[in-house]
């Protein structure tokens, strides 16, 4: 256990404000070891970042975190249950909710009709064709509140997949706050994005911060130096170091192993 992990978990208790947290999460591929023994707590309220050279584990971990993976060893809690053996859909519907590195929006479907589906799956079904139309308008005014919400109005009628790259990223966030996740994980949420549509994003994920905990994993040392609280550096699948920015652009360690290799 490293130092930081032992002034975290003083005395053996766990503070009230932590959100998600690992102990000794492990993965294995055939004898590759890709994540060892991570830690990580995640606090209440805060964004918290996942950063690392290619390779070193932080896409795995992030699918270990969401159960799109089984842990070899270790355990997963959120909000104190132990989630380690829940499928996705399951601590999707305890609050925790991720977005993917590649949208998952509807291409077909208009921007207006993605949210609106997201919404309407909130209230426990897909498309509700049997509802009144007065139930599917208040649908409809939220999914127009949240599309502007994101910096989409005026983008309603639009099909998704026509939508820019950016935008559709904002799309993707859109959908996941019809969900009113207490929680988001958003993956690479500014991969393969201008200066501009990183801009936007990065203004959109503070925006929406409020009232709740965020934690991403980003290749941009730019955009988790503007969001982050709190970063968890990760290399050869185990934990190198975490705080601030501050503290972690300092450590020579992650000099060594992410800040001077190519920020991938």
């Amino acid at each position: 256990m490293t130092s930081w992990q032992a002034a975290s978990r003083k005395g053996g208790a766990l503070d009230s404000d932590v959100v998600l947290e690992t102990e000794g999460l492990t993965k294995e591929f055939r004898g590759f070891v890709a994540v060892k023994d991570v830690a990580l707590r995640v606090r209440r309220g805060s964004i918290h970042a996942l950063i690392g050279p290619n390779g070193a584990g932080k896409t795995t971990c992030f699918n270990l975190l969401t159960k799109f993976l089984e842990p070899t060893a270790g355990t997963i809690r959120f909000e104190g249950r132990e989630i380690t053996r829940l499928k996705p859909a399951e601590v999707a519907r305890l609050g925790m909710v991720r977005s993917f590195q590649i949208s998952a929006v509807f291409p077909h479907l208009t921007a207006l009709e993605n949210v609106r589906v997201a919404l309407q799956r909130a209230r426990g079904s897909s498309y509700d064709f049997w509802r009144s139309e007065r139930l599917l308008a208040g649908y409809e005014e939220r999914a127009r509140a949240l599309l502007a919400d994101v910096g989409l109005a005026g983008y309603e009628d639009v099909p998704a997949g026509l939508l820019p790259y950016g935008r559709k990223r904002a799309l993707e966030i859109a959908t996941t706050l019809a969900l009113d996740p207490p929680m988001m994980l958003l993956d690479e949420p500014t991969a393969g994005m201008t200066h501009e549509d990183v801009d936007r994003v990065v203004a959109l994920i503070r925006r929406v911060r409020a009232g709740r905990t965020i934690l991403l994993v980003e290749h941009n040392l730019k955009v988790v130096a503007g969001l982050s609280d709190t970063i968890t550096v990760l290399t050869r699948g185990q934990v190198l170091a975490e705080g601030d920015y501050a503290a972690i652009s300092t450590n020579p360690d992650v000099k060594a192993a992410y800040i001077g290799s190519d920020d991938a």
